[in-house]
């Protein structure tokens, strides 16, 4: 293994979230050791453009110094840097070698301090350089004396969640063991209590950056999403002084597939959920999948066969034979593209028992079928006869859903969580239906044993639990 330091700099974009993109991107080939402060200086060396932001990075990777910086290229490229970018054009990133197994590429250091102060924040020993006029820390925001958030509002009511939502931001994150980088989105909310007239917005974005270099530099291995999500909710609650806060973040991924019939593999889009809840006792968090497939309509389908047994008679087949016949065939409905979603909290202990595959296959086996990007015409039919020989309501996917969970993890204690949910976008409606499910594993055992209704516990009330925090 190789010990480098690297210099990495944005004047085009959102600079903060360029950086951040190409650090995720870096850990594909490398392990983080430690990541500096922001620093911000004027473009330099008659470089045109705005204001530089630079970071320095201590890295251990099996690569060898040429190796590493044709891997480098491949990230600025990846982040956005265009090819063929001239010396001195703006860039959205750079990427520059600083040293290498204690060698130190002096030319990067001598006339660049925008290089050498954000590396001796990091490395002392190597190199003597500080902050001044022309290279600033950079400071995490104007301060006012105003502070209008923490005055009272004119209406004195608490909030249970303000906030933002949708901010996206590149993430490297562990699926199934597989550490890969994803495209999230945020949503990040917090209580607001009746003397506040508003929560510090602007602070939000702050402390997902924070927390994800923290992860970055901290961790020996990806994340998986839901650490991720209670990292972030666990810092909104100790900075912004609230109560209690929540972080949801959703991630697209693939999942290697093959068509049913034809075999041709392709790579199916599937979204990883994580949410997490962060209080004064500690926090709680959930992790789940979404996915897409097929539904057949039960009603409309016993409609047409109903339909179907009187014309046949009326042609002259006995009762007999058109039952056996309609028995046989498929019968027509309308049908429905479903999204079926799954999460699941467990303790601590157990997280790594849950895998995305497996939920997916909870997911999407609960439908009428499952659905591919790419069908053939083999595949077409296989896809329409299995769903209408596989009728489904909304109400039977939720409910196959929570049984087929129950059956996955029949050793996971009575106190893990699980909420289906199931939206059937109708063909033949101008409306959607929908149908969700929750509760303990206890309280569904319960039911399912006795018959007998049991008052579940909702995935609100589980993230706020009190008894059983994540350890």
């Amino acid at each position: 293994m190789h010990e480098l330091y690297v210099g990495i700099g944005s004047n085009l974009g959102d600079r903060q979230a360029n950086i951040l993109a190409a650090l995720q991107r870096l850990r594909a080939r490398a392990q983080i050791l430690t990541v500096s402060a922001f620093y911000e200086s004027e473009a330099a060396d008659g470089a045109q453009g705005p204001a530089y932001l630079n970071v320095a990075a201590a890295l251990r990777s099996q690569l060898d110094a040429e190796a590493f910086a044709s891997f480098a290229r491949d990230v600025e490229l990846a982040v956005g840097r265009a090819r063929g970018t001239r010396r001195l054009e703006a860039r959205p990133i750079d990427i520059d070698l600083l040293v290498f197994d204690g060698e130190t590429v002096q030319a990067q250091l001598d006339a660049r301090p925008y290089n050498a102060v954000p590396l001796a924040e990091i490395a002392p020993q190597l190199v003597r350089a500080s902050a001044n006029g022309l290279v600033r820390r950079r400071e995490r925001g104007l301060r006012f004396d105003t502070d209008r958030q923490s005055e009272e509002p004119e209406v004195r009511l608490s909030l249970s969640r303000a906030g933002v939502t949708r901010v996206r931001r590149v993430v490297h994150l562990e699926i199934d063991g597989r550490p890969a980088v994803y495209n999230g989105e945020f949503s990040m909310v917090a209580d607001l209590a009746a003397d506040r007239a508003g929560v510090h917005m602007s602070r939000f974005a702050e402390i997902l950056e924070e927390a994800t270099l923290d992860v970055l530099a901290g961790a020996t291995k990806p994340a998986r999403i839901e650490r991720l999500a209670e990292a972030i909710a666990r810092e909104i609650v100790r900075s912004q002084r609230t109560v209690r806060a929540e972080v949801r973040l959703r991630a697209s991924f693939g999942l290697e597939r093959w068509t049913p019939v034809s075999g041709k593999r392709g790579e199916e889009t599937y979204t990883l959920v994580g949410i997490a809840h962060a209080d004064e006792s500690g926090t709680r968090r959930v992790v789940g999948v979404e996915a897409e497939g097929m539904t057949a309509c039960p009603c409309a389908q016993a409609m047409v066969r109903e339909h179907s047994m009187h014309q046949l008679v009326e042609a002259g087949f006995s009762e007999g034979d058109a039952r056996r016949a309609l028995g046989v065939l498929p019968v027509a409905t309308h049908n429905q593209r479903g999204r079926g979603s799954i999460l699941i909290g467990v303790p601590e202990a157990q997280s790594d028992v849950i895998r995305a595959e497996d939920l997916v296959e909870i997911v999407e086996n609960s439908m009428s079928s499952e659905t591919y990007d790419l069908l053939k015409r083999p595949d077409e039919f296989f896809v329409v006869n299995k769903a209408h020989h596989n009728p489904k309501f909304v109400e039977d996917v939720v409910r196959g859903i929570l049984w087929r969970t129950l059956e996955m993890y029949a050793d996971l204690g009575e106190e893990t969580f699980v909420f289906a949910s199931q939206v059937n976008e109708e063909s033949i409606h101008k409306h959607d239906a929908f149908a969700e499910g929750f509760g303990l594993f206890g309280e569904l055992r319960a039911e399912l044993r006795t018959g007998l209704p049991v008052e579940k516990t909702d995935l609100g009330a589980f993230l706020q639990r009190r008894d059983a925090r994540a350890e």
